[in-house]
């Protein structure tokens, strides 16, 4: 299917930023395309079934997180897998940053500055309002600024 290879390229990277780690973010978009398949009769009529992917992508990787957290909170340690080798020590610095952040704070800021998408299109991917996206907006980049300053964040050259 065209589609999954053409979704593969422009998706693993959003995947990837969402989860922080590879593996997962391969998981979470293989998990994430079957659900296309499953609708595709329906899906490939619409204008941009790649908006449909990118939304399930985040819908998934937020159930993914809560059922972790409900698992870490009765006492199993969730798995934590280290970060790719294939990128540099800026990217390790700001995944690292990314990763403090909340689930939504974190859905927010990658689809907000790494999609592009608008904050009217956030808030339709992720069902909530536009001030709930310029409110988690503004936290994440605010935490991230103060991360990102600090000296234990900073990459050594």
């Amino acid at each position: 299917m065209a589609f999954v290879e053409v979704a593969w390229q422009r998706h693993i990277r959003l995947a990837m930023l969402l989860t922080g780690d590879r593996w997962r973010a391969e998981e979470l978009l293989q998990d994430s395309l079957v659900k296309v398949y499953e609708r595709w009769r329906r899906l490939s009529r619409l204008d941009d079934p790649h908006a449909y992917l990118r939304r399930a992508l985040v819908n998934n990787h937020t159930s993914a997180w809560r059922r972790r957290r409900r698992e870490s909170l009765v006492g199993e340690v969730p798995d934590r897998a280290a970060p790719s080798g294939d990128i540099g020590p800026d990217a390790v610095v700001l995944r690292a940053a990314l990763m403090s952040l909340t689930a939504k704070q974190r859905a927010v800021v990658v689809l907000r500055h790494y999609e592009d998408l608008t904050e009217r299109e956030v808030a339709r991917v992720l069902g909530c309002s536009q001030g709930t996206v310029k409110s988690q907006n503004a936290r994440a980049l605010d935490k991230l600024r103060h991360l990102l300053d600090e000296p234990t964040y900073q990459v050594s050259r």
